[in-house]
């Protein structure tokens, strides 16, 4: 796939969201919780896990645990599961979701900078990258830790864009969840939802894979958000 070089005009980010989006551990994220929380004696449905999925960990046990569970708690009980959740990752492999390897290349090559724009740990973020082989492809890393507040807030990307140099307007965000989209409308920045985990996105370009796309669909989409 060969997509515009734009070197002219001024330079273009993309930033990527992780979980339904570069991948699907999912399951590896609700095996995790479930056995976490079943050593700490709380009986979590899938259900419940789906309805706080994509959320920062002190905003899911908070909603499972109560609103007055302590930062410490929530970090002792966030490291366990994180920990599992990698060991699982590690145990069980990840594989990129369609179409994914060659839009990353495909944008690189073009001369986008490309930004990860995460609610998961930066080790988690790190571990998936090494995983996959694609750590090359990004300039920088935005996670949890960056920030105060979770989607839909729009602070990950917009610290994101910031790494990258880039205005809000010279961005577009990849996301899976309706809160991510919705967090990249708030930051002022062009979406592209893709339809993994959810059947409806309202965002500005919507795909059931990335593969779908059209290989000027990014230029496309970008120029139709400066008009």
């Amino acid at each position: 796939m060969t997509i515009h070089n734009d070197s002219s005009s001024e330079p273009r980010g993309v930033l990527w969201d992780v979980d339904g989006t570069l991948i699907d551990s999912g399951d590896y994220h609700w095996l995790a919780w479930h056995e976490t929380m079943v050593a700490e004696g709380f009986d979590l449905s899938r259900d419940r896990f789906a309805a706080t999925f994509g959320w920062r960990n002190d905003s899911i046990l908070r909603d499972w645990l109560g609103a007055d569970l302590t930062e410490a708690e929530i970090a002792r009980i966030g490291d366990v599961k994180e920990a599992r959740y990698r060991e699982l990752m590690h145990e069980r492999g990840v594989q990129p979701l369609p179409g994914v390897r060659r839009w990353l290349e495909a944008l690189h090559a073009a001369g986008w900078r490309q930004a990860v724009a995460s609610s998961a740990p930066r080790l988690n973020v790190e571990a998936i990258l090494a995983a996959l082989e694609i750590a090359h492809f990004f300039e920088a890393i935005t996670s949890a830790e960056d920030v105060q507040r979770g989607k839909p807030d729009p602070q990950v990307f917009l610290v994101a864009a910031e790494k990258l140099g880039l205005p809000p307007e010279r961005c577009i965000v990849v996301e899976d969840a309706p809160a991510g989209v919705e967090g990249g409308r708030r930051a002022g920045m062009a979406t592209v939802g893709v339809l993994w985990s959810h059947p409806e996105l309202h965002a500005d370009l919507v795909t059931r894979t990335l593969d779908d796309l059209s290989p000027d669909a990014f230029d496309r989409l970008l120029e139709r958000g400066t008009r």
